[in-house]
């Protein structure tokens, strides 16, 4: 079974509007509402590959309830902790004349000390396969908080993925978590150094292996693709050409394409491609869709034949 935590979920409201402009009254659309954060995005995705996985995450007030319906809704089981405090919401805003993106993040309320026991306790009480932790960190949680998630699924026998960035990335050094995707920047962060070409990817990749950050790391290009990097194995995917449309949730789509294969006991090789097939099929939609299947499997083909 796959558990994906998320420590910052929030509502994800999307909208348009034909032209931005300051100090004047925007005539949007319809807000659409659904659930978000790291983890529970890539429950999203396992839902649209038919994985069973369970959502871990804290959640409170108003919008709290409101996140725990839509994932009813859309069928995702889930596991919520209450906060007693207001579940944060995001703003992404499409301006249609320009094709322009707008994303607005905001940044959450403090989590108390006793919910986060409670999530790490379920951590253990649910005995996952994998463990996917992915998105930021709330408001009073320390940098170290993802290598406490690591440790206990460690405990139970669980393989951890983690998603993050900035210094809880960072503070993941010597935790051993089973795979990072860290993209270029941040692995530049990760070993202290100022610039690295795509070409030296794979032996900082190597040298952030041996500081203990993870088995497994997959560092993530954007558009042109991806490197999968282990102590005995090195892969390169190239992104395949789409029409992009928005880039919200490609992340989270390839981790899930990854975590997917691998439970399927997929090779690094093809979990690396089936995860670039669901993170570049992300883009095609808009706003926060995630993936369409056969587009996924479309482009996995694809990459196969490369």
């Amino acid at each position: 079974m796959i558990l994906t935590v998320t420590l910052n979920p929030c509502i994800d409201k999307s909208s348009r509007v034909e032209k931005l402009k300051p100090e004047s009254k925007l005539r949007c659309t319809e807000v659409i509402n659904e659930p978000g954060g790291g983890g529970i995005n890539v429950s999203k995705a396992l839902k649209k590959l038919d994985a069973s996985s369970v959502a871990l995450f804290p959640a409170g007030g108003h919008n709290g309830n409101m996140l725990c319906s839509l994932l009813k809704s859309e069928g995702i089981l889930f596991h919520a902790v209450d906060t007693n405090v207001e579940t944060r919401e995001n703003w992404i805003v499409l301006e249609t004349g320009l094709n322009n993106q707008y994303r607005f993040t905001f940044p959450g309320r403090e989590v108390l000390e006793d919910t986060i026991k409670q999530l790490v306790d379920q951590i253990r009480a649910f005995s996952p396969t994998y463990v996917v932790a992915s998105g930021s960190l709330p408001p009073g949680l320390p940098d170290y908080f993802y290598g406490l998630i690591v440790k206990n699924a460690a405990a139970v026998g669980a393989k951890c993925i983690v998603d993050t960035s900035g210094p809880a990335l960072q503070a993941l050094k010597g935790k051993h978590a089973y795979m990072i995707k860290p993209n270029i920047g941040e692995l530049c962060k990760m070993l202290n150094v100022d610039w690295l070409d795509q070409s030296e990817v794979p032996a900082a990749a190597q040298q952030a292996i041996m500081d203990g950050f993870a088995e497994i790391i997959v560092v993530s290009m954007g558009g042109d693709g991806a490197w999968l990097v282990s102590s005995g194995e090195k892969y390169f995917v190239a992104a395949p050409p789409v029409d992009k449309k928005s880039t919200v949730g490609a992340g989270d789509s390839m981790v899930a394409g990854i975590t997917y294969s691998l439970q399927k006991n997929f090779d690094l090789h093809n979990a690396l491609r089936f995860g670039v097939a669901c993170g570049s099929a992300a883009t095609m939609n808009d706003g926060t869709q995630l993936f369409k299947i056969e587009d996924a499997e479309r482009l996995y083909a694809l990459l196969k034949e490369a």
